[in-house]
């Protein structure tokens, strides 16, 4: 079964991973956002295809599901000591990898083929595109900030201006990236992954042609709220200042008829009746690789039903 998982941030990246350990490389193309992708200290930046990448080749932070295994700061600690900004955690380890990648981009390379290249000197073998190769940048709507960059909104600002909407900036000049439109038409199904549906999933929906091929799939999304809550990240608190309920009823209204089933965790289970596609309840929170492992199993077992009553 060929899935291609759409992914951004922790959740995705911890999906992706139980996904990766059940797919041989073939069958599984992820697509990252990178619409919070930005340039710092002059080097260009991803964070989500970044914790992607190196959620699958094991080099990730296990605490804090971004960044590199035995980081040090020494180099931020410095720029620190400097009167340099120091908001953004960059570690040694990750500042090697901004540092190469701006140098390809500079030298003319794709952002998509300089993906291509770190997953190999990384050791993953499956595939990870970035959305686009053009610029898309995610600006947040505040009411007491204006309108800010999303990592000065994320990072900087810690999530605490009060939201009222999201512009994705350079998204219409933008186009798929390389491979993104082929892995979709040859797809059994696509996965949205537990991330956020406002910043992560909605940007990658929002590139031209993407949404169309999608709607042609059965589409299966993993809902990021258990109990009215997230587990990481600001997509609940997003929820309510938008004036709508946190809940996993409102992630499945969200994405609307894009979906063909809808995944929640037990704690959710009562909510089950409130969606009006087929649901699967199981435990979605994941602590630890295995859970990743059995949450993505239980995704793929449940895409094989929805094959079967489609047939």
């Amino acid at each position: 079964m060929k899935i291609v998982a759409i992914a951004g941030g922790v959740g995705g990246a911890k999906l992706v991973d139980g996904l990766a350990q059940l797919l041989i490389p073939g069958d599984l193309t992820i697509i990252v956002n990178t619409a919070d992708d930005f340039e710092h200290l002059g080097l260009y930046i991803c964070p989500d295809v970044d914790t992607v990448c190196y959620t699958l080749a094991g080099l990730a932070n296990p605490e804090t599901g971004w960044g590199r295994l035995g980081e040090t700061f020494q180099a931020l600690e410095n720029i620190r000591n400097l009167g340099g900004p120091d908001w953004f955690h960059l570690g040694d380890k990750d500042l090697a990898t901004h540092l190469e990648r701006t140098r390809r981009l500079q030298a003319g390379q794709l952002l998509s083929q300089v993906t291509r290249n770190f997953c190999q000197a990384w050791g993953v073998r499956h595939t990870v595109l970035p959305m686009s190769d053009q610029l898309v940048r995610t600006m947040v709507a505040t009411d007491d900030f204006g309108e800010l960059a999303f990592q000065e909104y994320f990072v900087h600002l810690n999530c605490k201006p009060k939201v009222n909407g999201f512009r994705f900036e350079g998204v219409d000049a933008a186009r798929p990236a390389p491979g993104v439109l082929e892995a979709m038409q040859n797809a059994d199904a696509i996965v949205f992954c537990p991330s956020n549906p406002w910043v992560s999933i909605d940007p990658i929906l929002a590139i031209k042609g993407l949404r169309p091929a999608i709607a042609l799939k059965t589409v299966v999304a993993v809902s990021p709220i258990i109990g009215g809550q997230t587990i990481k990240g600001p997509a609940a608190k997003m929820f309510t200042e938008l004036g709508i309920q946190p809940s996993a009823v409102a992630v499945a209204r969200h994405y609307g008829d894009l979906l063909s089933g809808y995944v929640l965790d037990i704690i959710d289970a009562d909510l089950a009746s409130e969606i009006t596609i087929p649901c699967y309840i199981t435990q979605t929170l994941m602590k630890n690789r295995d859970d990743r492992r059995h949450l993505a199993q239980d995704v793929l077992n449940f895409i094989q039903t929805l094959h079967s009553r489609e047939n």
